[in-house]
């Protein structure tokens, strides 16, 4: 496998499963250093012991809320006293509500899914943002959407509008942070592996593409990888949909 991240560091939040576990054994398996961040420690710790096992001392688990602006800043300040720097920032963290409409859903669960879906990015980049911009050495934030954001939702209030929300978000920071050399980008998937915040991926889960299968984590790794890597050097401000076809599933 190619090696392009070798020398780098790289941060995957809600790396203790599915997509974002992929995203961590991915961008390890290609020479990264990372750092597992998951609250949960029994997840978090067995990801990076799997990484470890393949290359050893390339991954450590991180607990960090990272919607909570003290821990995020504590968080980089760790990577880069085990690891010596940040090079790519993974916003993958979320939750969802489901089942209430806007008649129902209680704003508790709301305002904890923003925080979770849209503050974690703005946080997370922010500081490590930063540490990038002292570093002087550019870097790559991929912020993992969802074709919620794209669309009406009759199952799901703050899940969809966090989503649309990060979108916005990216381009903003990528105008912002593109005179750094910092390349900031979505890729957006549709249905991966288990339904957010689940374990265990339900028999028979509806989709909805043109490729007529299931997506895997691995392919949404598989993005994550090219789109911050040097090969994807000129490409900032993008959404890059790795969702079947889903939008247009049916046109």
């Amino acid at each position: 496998m190619q090696q392009r991240f070798e020398g780098k560091t790289a941060i995957v939040t809600g790396a203790g499963r599915n997509v974002g576990a992929a995203i961590a054994h991915r961008l390890a398996d290609e020479g990264a250093r990372v750092a597992v961040v998951d609250l949960d420690e029994g997840r978090g710790t067995t990801v990076a012991q799997k990484i470890n096992a393949d290359h050893p001392g390339s991954a450590q688990w991180f607990g960090c809320d990272v919607s909570d602006s003290e821990q995020v800043q504590q968080l980089v300040a760790d990577v880069v006293a085990t690891f010596g720097s940040v090079d790519v920032l993974v916003n993958n963290v979320a939750i969802t509500d489901r089942g209430a409409t806007v008649l129902e859903l209680e704003e508790d669960t709301w305002h904890q899914v923003l925080r979770v879906c849209l503050d974690s990015v703005f946080l997370c980049s922010k500081y490590a943002g930063r540490q990038m911009v002292a570093a002087g050495n550019g870097g790559a934030i991929v912020n993992i959407g969802s074709t919620s954001g794209y669309r009406a939702r009759v199952n799901a209030t703050a899940y969809a509008a966090a989503k649309a929300a990060v979108l916005s978000l990216t381009r903003s920071v990528a105008a912002q942070l593109g005179e750094h050399g910092i390349r900031v980008n979505t890729v957006v998937p549709n249905k991966v592996g288990s339904p957010v915040g689940q374990d265990v991926e339900p028999e028979g889960r509806k989709r909805d593409n043109v490729l007529n299968r299931g997506a895997v984590p691995a392919d949404i790794a598989n993005a994550v990888a090219f789109v911050a890597s040097d090969e994807a050097g000129f490409m900032t401000a993008a959404d890059i949909l790795v969702d079947g076809g889903s939008l247009y599933a049916g046109s």
